[in-house]
């Protein structure tokens, strides 16, 4: 399996970012870490060896970037709307930076999926939803979709925008829901074990029945807690069934 380590001075978030590449075909499987941690997570806990399979066989090429939780929702020394600018700066390093890299890393503009745990759920939602125009697939595992979870109740315009479950209710531009119904695929999927929140996942889910957008709703079993050991069987799971 070909492993690359990318890095670069962002002009969006203003600092070094690095990404992590993982193989040598295939769409592009962009994930997002859990809460503070960082592009090499994935690796750590043996989330890339479970998809070696896919990997190996050129069915998907994985891109694995930084965290900005730790510049923002989590950074108990700046207010709360400098928190919301930060996720806003975050999402233009992702469409502005990321989304160029991969598509010429690629040598052409191949589908990208996003995809995350816990967080990163929350993260690859939200940016899927935003522009299924640039991401053509999501696979969020065990998240949280409200932004105000993250925010402390702290809301504004930028945190309204980044929080799928208020705006995607008021979305009416059929352009875009259109895209959004015959993309390569959504699975909205959560443990019902310890620690996880099967309820967030399925309130998402109906949003989206409301709107008449295709998805998979996979809620497994009560054995399965909000853990890597949980997810690890999730994701090769649904990318070999679902995309």
């Amino acid at each position: 399996m070909r492993r690359e380590i990318h890095k670069w001075y962002s002009p969006a978030m203003y600092k070094e970012m690095e990404i992590a590449v993982y193989g040598h075909y295939g769409f592009a499987l962009l994930m997002f870490p859990t809460a503070g941690a960082d592009f090499l997570e994935y690796e750590r806990f043996q989330m890339i060896d479970s998809l070696r399979p896919f990997i190996d066989a050129g069915k998907i090429k994985v891109f694995s970037v930084n965290s900005f939780f730790n510049d923002s929702w989590l950074n108990k020394s700046i207010y709360p709307p400098h928190k919301a600018i930060r996720h806003g700066q975050w999402n233009h390093y992702i469409e502005s930076e990321v989304v160029p890299f991969i598509y010429s890393h690629c040598n052409g503009h191949v589908p990208i999926v996003t995809t995350g745990a816990s967080v990163g759920a929350y993260l690859a939602a939200n940016i899927y939803f935003r522009n299924p125009f640039t991401f053509r697939g999501a696979i969020p595992m065990s998240g949280i979709y409200d932004i105000k979870y993250y925010s402390g109740g702290f809301y504004d315009d930028t945190c309204y925008f980044n929080s799928p479950t208020d705006f995607l209710p008021n979305m009416t531009d059929e352009r875009t829901l259109d895209e959004m119904r015959k993309n390569m695929g959504i699975v909205l999927a959560s443990g019902q074990g310890s620690f996880e929140d099967p309820g967030a996942t399925v309130h998402l889910s109906n949003i989206l029945r409301s709107k008449g957008i295709p998805h998979y709703l996979e809620l497994w079993g009560h054995d399965m807690p909000h853990d890597w050991s949980t997810w690890r069987d999730m994701l090769p799971y649904f990318i070999g069934n679902r995309f």
